[in-house]
């Protein structure tokens, strides 16, 4: 079976980004971690790590290459307590507040934080409710 897993590039603190979505998005977890020198164990190369069961690889490749608005995760909320609690968490330490529940972490990816009634007032058949 084919599977998907996005690859996301960082500067060096992929591990540092791979424990904080963890401890935030729950069911989520740490799965594998390779090193540049395996013998060393000093510098982390790659840290597999799943999101919700979604498997994600986060990548050291060095400072080339920066997120942009171009890609964003989509986390789904329950209520306005878990919106403001992804909110908090995901922006503390240097992230920002952007318009209609976007946010961006202190390593500059982007996320969406979406209110589950959202979801279900936008797909209302009734197009003015929908509106």
């Amino acid at each position: 079976m084919t599977t998907i897993t996005p690859c996301l590039w960082f500067d060096g603190n992929g591990m540092e980004a791979a424990e904080l979505y963890v401890s935030i998005i729950p069911n989520s977890r740490i799965t594998d971690v390779s090193y540049y020198d395996p013998s060393a164990k000093d510098k982390v190369l790659t840290v597999a790590f799943e999101l919700a069961g979604q498997p994600y690889t986060a990548l050291n490749g060095g400072p080339q290459y920066k997120f942009t608005e171009a890609i964003s995760l989509q986390v789904s909320a329950a209520n306005q307590e878990e919106v403001d609690r992804y909110t908090e968490r995901l922006t503390a330490d240097g992230g920002e507040v952007g318009p209609c529940g976007w946010v961006k972490d202190r390593f500059g990816l982007s996320w969406q934080i979406v209110p589950e009634e959202l979801v279900k007032l936008i797909g209302d058949p009734d197009p003015l409710r929908a509106n």
